[in-house]
């Protein structure tokens, strides 16, 4: 585990939402979440009971409906980071779109962590980053790969022809 803990808000589909700590990554054990609460208790959830772990910057416990405080659940235009842009459907017919990393530590999550870690749409929100479970998803689809203009721009210059020998 970890030695880093972060604010996390653990959404369950049929339990209200509750705050802790966690590590950013290989927080599964057995397909089980274990969260220290904020008065230090281990609380343990099954994967498939959880819709998602938002990464917070703070608790905002007072708020019961909506601690998280994602804000936009959708892009309203194209993203301008760099990315994959997703859309996501969960199992309750709720919507999120979200930023996954562009190289290969996106394989990675998915596959030691059995869910993927997104940015969401709005970056002055309260969460900063959302880990979403598989078994949460009804649906996953790629909206589009974003890249900056220098990256297009690296691709599309032809190779430098090869320095010639000194003694040859």
């Amino acid at each position: 585990m970890a030695g880093s803990q972060k604010k996390v808000i653990v959404r369950p589909f049929n339990t209200p939402a509750v705050s802790g700590y966690m590590p950013a990554y290989g927080f599964l054990e057995s397909n089980v979440i274990a969260l220290m609460d904020t008065a230090g208790k281990a609380i343990l959830f099954p994967i498939n009971e959880i819709k998602w772990i938002a990464y917070v910057r703070d608790f905002n416990t007072s708020d019961l409906a909506d601690p998280e405080r994602i804000g936009r659940r959708t892009f309203p235009a194209r993203p301008r980071a760099e990315g994959l842009w997703l859309h996501m459907t969960f199992r309750d017919g709720e919507v999120l779109q979200g930023l996954a990393p562009l190289d290969l530590t996106f394989l990675d999550a998915i596959v030691t962590d059995h869910g993927l870690t997104v940015t969401p749409p709005d970056l002055r929100s309260n969460t900063q980053r959302i880990y979403v479970p598989r078994p949460a998803l009804a649906a996953l689809d790629l909206l589009g790969v974003v890249t900056s203009a220098a990256s297009r721009r690296a691709a599309a210059k032809p190779a430098a022809e090869p320095q010639p020998t000194l003694f040859g």
